[in-house]
């Protein structure tokens, strides 16, 4: 029996025909293929940290690849705790490191005591 554990990704044809796309990671310009995630390009240009621990501090990197773990959360184009590993990489895409945690704004309910 001939069992396909995992499913080949295939990029859309707009993507595909891109070629390398450029892209900024905290002020530098880098390039990596169309097609493929945020956290492969960003491993391809040697960027091993991700973003910061909110607990410890310490530096974070990509781990499961499919979306389960949360270890790849980045800023991508102002947008906080994107999944690198889930996005697909885009001509101008401005990613940054996460630092720390985000803020969120308390807001009261009528149903809070």
């Amino acid at each position: 029996m001939n069992t396909i554990l995992f499913k080949t990704v295939h990029a859309d044809a707009n993507t595909a025909r891109s070629g390398t796309v450029s892209f900024e990671f905290e002020g530098r310009i880098l390039t990596a293929p169309g097609g493929i995630s945020v956290a492969a390009a960003l491993m391809q240009n040697q960027v091993l940290q991700f973003r910061d621990s909110p607990v410890s501090g310490q530096p974070r990197a990509p781990y499961c690849q499919m979306g389960i773990c949360f270890e790849c959360l980045v800023q991508i184009n102002g947008v906080q705790n994107r999944q690198a590993c889930m996005i697909t990489i885009e001509e101008g895409m401005k990613i940054r490191m996460q630092h720390g945690q985000t803020t969120f704004a308390i807001v009261q309910t009528e149903d809070a005591e």
